[in-house]
């Protein structure tokens, strides 16, 4: 944006001049060297080059500081060597520059990390300013007069660069409800420097603190501030309904200060999701995308007038397609477990994300509901299965063995407790949950079979989604009986997120895996789209694990009226703990539930019961 305003020069005498050279003359001259100086952001040099350093020097300290460009570039435009006077061209580029967003914590994303925009393209401030005038006597001097740096800038003013918002738009819920919104918070800030005795004040905190954060204690509180090595640390952010009944005694204990700042949150305080980072990096994109921008002339009393700029127009809410209900159930079943849990449900039908919960435990390792990857256990029986099926060596009546145990390709593979069904239909097999007859079926599979099937469910595939990074899994192929063997039974290579084996209960629910959403009307781009298992394997797959929920390992839920489900234990490390898993689907709603180092299937199909019976009626049919 060009703002041609100039400085009129002060009059005064000329600069002086040796009339018979015919080299640059002393304006020329000294021009030049102020405008490389500013333009080398050398404010010492460009101070020592007028009459007043000090003051220049500080001026164009603040300046640069104040505007913080990407670039600024000051040229002599034009000079009167008889009036002493030079035109200076200011060319400024404003605003951040584009930098990558870094992804949360947890294993590596295979999806690429956004970058956050900076507001707008980069802004352009142009003008003119004109100075000189009399000379000084010892060595002519530009007389300093601080609005030879910009238009209107005095001795008692100065220059700031903000963006300007359009806004606060909100992220809503499923049903339109606002789930996130701009609030303001209170930082409670100990200044170390300021705090005599820590022990003290870290005792005065605490019983203010603790009744809004249970963690908070008088030693994690004096850990905080002798640990800050004299910086002001921050010891807890509270929301205006937890800061208002304590702030005047807050406010009064030595050290501290309270500082007000605005943040997206939660609407409701106890809603809790790895899925709303994505949701906030969003909404920081629009914010930033629709920003205006503004350079004020900032006046000693700390008011503004702007010089230049553009408003901010209003970024559109965020339509998530998270359901409030289902979130807040989820997050309550596991919410007491000891060992880090999660639950992802989806909506089969559109891909719909409609919760995503982890538990403190797992809240401490990074987002593992959709990044961390576990062997799946038995819950992988569904992928073996529609291997078996398709292969069309088996049908669901087909009897096959249930051993105890078996040695298959050198390796023992033992049922859970050694249950021991004899001979049993596959159906049968796989409701209750048989390692030996699954085991025995993969020896004869093709290396890539339990690969191929396992991306027809959508695992193994990588998904671009707007708001989300995640990973589904991995099915190496199995170029041995042995790894057949392994794989089979969800264990050896194959890996899985709760992410990844929800997404193998969608595709099963759907008959083809539906693309992931988080944002309404924002599915996910897959790397891959699998042929989709025939539909008679998967009609097949639904009803034997309706069985697992009235004949087999989950009968525990079999007063969910049309449950169907898998449970799963796979062992892990040195093979003496286990996760446990369930994954299942109740309508439109697939989910998978995952309890790490339960060491059996028993804490998340329990976890499934504490689910889904408080949302039967609301749960979308």
């Amino acid at each position: 944006m060009k703002l041609g305003v100039a400085i009129v020069a002060v009059s005064g005498l000329v600069w002086a001049t040796t009339a018979c050279s015919s080299g640059p003359t002393e304006t020329e001259t000294a021009a030049q060297q102020f405008a490389d100086a500013l333009t080398q952001r050398n404010a010492q040099a460009a101070a020592a080059l007028t009459s007043d350093p000090a003051a220049a020097s500080a001026a164009i300290t603040q300046l640069f500081d104040g505007l913080a460009p990407q670039d600024a570039t000051f040229t002599v435009a034009s000079t009167d060597s008889d009036k002493g006077t030079f035109t200076l061209a200011a060319d400024w580029t404003l605003g951040a520059a584009p930098t990558t967003a870094a992804t949360s914590a947890g294993p590596a994303p295979t999806t690429a990390p956004t970058t956050t925009p900076s507001p707008q393209p980069p802004e352009k401030w142009n003008y003119t300013t004109t100075g000189g005038g009399q000379v000084v006597a010892d060595g002519g001097k530009i007389p300093w007069d601080a609005q030879l740096l910009a238009p209107g800038l005095t001795a008692d003013t100065t220059l700031r660069y903000t963006t300007l918002s359009g806004g606060s738009p909100k992220v809503l819920a499923d049903n339109g409800s606002p789930l996130m919104a701009e609030q303001t918070v209170t930082l409670v800030n100990v200044d170390p420097a300021k705090t005599p005795d820590p022990a003290a004040t870290a005792g005065a905190l605490a019983p203010l603190l603790t009744p809004v954060a249970p963690t908070v204690t008088a030693a994690s509180l004096q850990s905080d501030i002798t640990g800050a090595q004299g910086k002001t640390v921050t010891t807890i952010t509270l929301r205006d309904a937890d800061v208002a009944p304590i702030a005047e005694r807050l406010a009064a204990v030595p050290g501290v200060t309270l500082v007000k700042q605005t943040r997206l949150l939660t609407v409701d305080k106890a809603t809790s999701s790895p899925a709303l980072d994505g949701l906030r990096e969003l909404w920081q994109q629009g914010q930033d995308a629709s920003a205006g921008w503004a350079v004020q002339l900032v006046h000693a009393d700390g008011s503004a007038d702007k010089v230049v700029g553009r408003d901010g127009t209003a970024a559109p809410d965020i339509a998530s397609t998270l359901d409030p209900a289902v979130q807040t159930a989820a997050q309550a079943a596991i919410a007491t477990l000891p060992q880090q849990a999660a639950v992802v449900a989806i909506r089969p039908s559109t891909g719909a994300l409609l919760a995503v919960a982890q538990n403190d435990p797992a809240n401490a390792q990074g987002p593992i509901a959709l990044t961390g990857l576990y062997p799946p256990g038995s819950t992988f029986k569904t992928v073996t299965t529609s291997a078996a099926l398709q292969q069309g060596s088996v049908t669901p009546d087909t009897v096959l063995p249930c051993p105890g145990t078996a040695n298959i390709e050198g390796r023992t593979i033992p049922n859970d407790d050694k249950f021991d069904l004899g001979a049993v239909p596959l159906h049968t097999a796989f409701a209750r949950s048989c390692n030996t007859t699954m085991g025995q079926l993969a020896v004869a599979m093709p290396p890539t079979a339990l690969h191929d099937a396992a991306l027809q469910f959508g695992l193994g595939v990588d998904y671009v989604t707007p708001g989300l990074t995640t990973v589904t899994g991995s099915v190496p192929a199995a170029d041995t009986p042995a790894e057949r063997v392994e794989s089979a039974i969800g264990q050896g290579q194959v890996t899985a997120s709760p992410f990844g084996m929800a997404m193998v209960a969608a595709s099963i629910a759907r008959g083809s895996t539906p693309l992931p959403m988080l944002v309404a009307g924002k599915p996910g781009v897959a790397n891959a789209t699998p042929t989709p298992a025939p539909a008679v394997v998967t009609e097949q797959l639904r009803t034997m694990m309706r069985e697992t929920v009235t004949a087999g390992t989950a009968t525990q839920l079999a007063d969910i009226p049309d449950l169907r489900g898998k449970t799963g234990t796979a062992e892990f490390g040195d093979n003496t703990s286990a996760h446990g898993w369930f994954v299942g689907v109740d309508g439109d709603v697939a989910f998978a539930v995952f309890v790490a180092g339960a060491n059996s299937s028993a804490p998340a199909v329990d976890a499934a019961g504490r689910f889904l019976r408080p949302i039967q009626p609301v749960l979308p049919r």
